[in-house]
Order: structure tokens, then sequence, then C-alpha cells
């Protein structure tokens, strides 16, 4: 068995492939790279057989998206610790030992990130992941340097290593063990938040989720649904929503989803008056879709061993604290 396992997912990145792989390679000198190829239709997997034979290459049948399409790629994958990279990601040296150093001297954290920083601007953090995952008791997720649309500069403010909720899928270092032992991604979320709920079932089963400040990579972001895209937004609601109703504990559970039902009501009313009608019926699809699918959500919140109490949820209102108290930065959130 491998210890280390870079597993790529990629869907028509050939470009990506041949602008980030060379960096993956030099810099991963003590892992086994994969790329799982969600069934392209570009030429990704000529690139890679012709261009980079040291890469080994999982095909899959058809897209599955992010969430099923590792799910039915890591079963082809033996290794202790699994780095889930996408293929829109520079590395840098010395991005993997930090991390395995410090998931190797503390066997209960199970999931770990570097830094993420933006690609295009590589003095500031990047939207998915930043420094390190939180959210609120809402589900509202947020980053130590990143609160909603608003990206901090990387002034080694979040050096440390430190334990977060949530650890990004962009670049994420997994147990394989953990990682199975919780079943892997929800497949049905096909992508976006299937790394926070992933991390809150490890948080579930007793491990701990950590940021490692000594490690980071660049992220261009945007790749395979640009943020614009009304899908996107009809995920990022549904499986918002799935995730709350999934893992929030007993207590305060009711008014919690009751709570994000308006929340979600009044971002849809802001998308119609200042975006667009696409996104506004976005919302509405994403919720007509979690009540359709409903005696599934009830079904895997059953299959769910929750804890009441989680340390690394933030107990006050992050959207609050952002758009009323005009709070930009995480060191400012109010504990």
């Amino acid at each position: 068995m491998n210890q280390i396992a870079v597993v790529i997912l990629n869907y028509n990145g050939q470009k990506h492939l041949a602008d980030f792989l060379p960096s993956v390679i030099q810099y991963s000198s003590d892992a086994t790279i994969y790329v799982a190829d969600n069934a392209s239709t570009d030429c990704s997997l000529e690139l890679l057989k012709t261009g980079f034979p040291s890469v080994k290459i999982i095909e899959l049948k058809e897209n599955h998206g992010f969430a099923q399409g590792y799910n039915e790629a890591l079963e082809f994958v033996e290794a202790e610790y699994y780095v889930l990279l996408n293929s829109d990601v520079e590395v840098t040296p010395n991005w993997i030992e930090p991390v395995i150093e410090l998931m190797n001297n503390d066997k209960t954290i199970a999931a770990c990130q570097p830094k993420i920083k933006a690609f295009h601007q590589k003095s500031h953090f990047e939207y998915a992941g930043a420094a390190g995952g939180f959210i609120d008791h809402l589900g509202y997720p947020f980053c130590r340097g990143r609160i909603f649309q608003e990206i901090e500069q990387d002034l080694k403010q979040y050096d440390d290593n430190h334990e977060v909720f949530w650890a990004t899928g962009a670049c994420m270092f997994v147990r394989a063990e953990v990682f199975h032992q919780v079943g892997g991604f929800d497949g049905d979320f096909f992508a976006h938040m299937e790394e926070i709920d992933l991390c809150w079932r490890i948080h579930h089963a007793g491990y701990k989720v950590y940021a490692c400040g000594s490690s980071e990579v660049y992220h261009v972001g945007g790749g395979t649904l640009h943020k614009s895209n009304p899908y996107k937004t009809f995920l990022n609601f549904r499986n918002g929503l799935a995730m709350l109703y999934k893992n929030h504990p007993d207590k305060g559970f009711s008014l919690a989803i009751f709570t994000r039902l308006i929340l979600d009501g009044v971002a849809g009313i802001k998308f119609l008056l200042f975006d667009s009608w696409e996104d506004c019926w976005a919302v509405a699809r994403a919720h007509f879709d979690f009540y359709a699918h409903f005696l599934s959500w009830y079904k895997k919140r059953k299959q769910i061993q929750r804890k009441d109490v989680i340390s690394t949820v933030y107990r006050r209102n992050v959207v609050w604290q952002h758009f009323v108290d005009d709070v930009q930065t995480y060191n400012k959130l109010q504990k």
C-alpha cells in the first residue's frame, strides 16, 4: 500500500492538466499520482497517456460529478492518505510534507488542508478554503481569510496549524480509513458543499479537521462551474440545506432549519432585485428539490450518529455579523 496517493478528478480539464500537472509531478516525489477521468469528451486522456506516462489513470464510464466521481475513483486507490486535488491547482515545494507530518503526529486528525491562495492574485487567499473553513449554527460556511465574498490578503496571520470545521475539496488530505468509515462523499450532492458535509460526519465520528499553515497551494477556481452559473447557485442552496438537515444535532434543530429557510428566501429576493431572476429561481428550485427528495435526506439523517457539541461550530450568525455589523475579516468576528 502507498502511504500517499494524490488523486485528481478531471472532467474536460485538458488545459488545466497541461498547465498544473507538471508542478504536481515535480513536487510530489513521495506520492503516487492518479488522475480519475470523469468521462471527459476533450483530449484529456490522450494528453495523459502521451505526455504524463508516470501518472496512473482511472477511467470512469460516466460523469458522476465531484462527489460520486471521487467515491468511484477511490475504490481503485490503496493508500494510507488520499490527497484530493483539483486539476486547477498549482502546488509548491514542500506542500505535502508538513501536512503529513502534522497528521502522523496526531492520529485524531482525519482531514487537513494547506493554505489555499489565489492563482491569479497570489498575495491573497482564494475563496474555496482560504486558511481553513468554519460554519455557523445555521450551516453558512466561511473561512479564515474569507467571509462570503470578502477575501483577505495573506499577511501570514494564519500561518499556524489550526483546528477548523472543514477542509476544502480543492486540496484535502484525508485518512483513507476514515473516509470510507464515514461513507465518503454524499454522491447525491453531485458538487459543492460535499466536503463540508464529509467533514461534519468526520466530527461526528470523533475525529478532528485541521489547516496546516506551513503548506500552501494556488487555486484558479471556477474551473467547472463559474460562480455566476445558476446551476452552481442551485447546488449551493440545495446542498447547504440538505447538509444542515442531515447533520445538525437534535438540540435547536427545528429552529435552525426554519431560520435557514427564511434566510434562503431573503437571499432569493436579493437575487431577484439586485442580480438575476435565474439565481432567484435557482434558490426556489433548490428548495423544491430538497422537498421532493425529503425521504432520502430523512433516511440519511437517521443513519448518522450525531454529536450534540462540536466546538468548531460558530455559535453566532455569520450572516448578521457580515451583512449587518459589517465584519469583513475572520479575526474581527465576535467570539
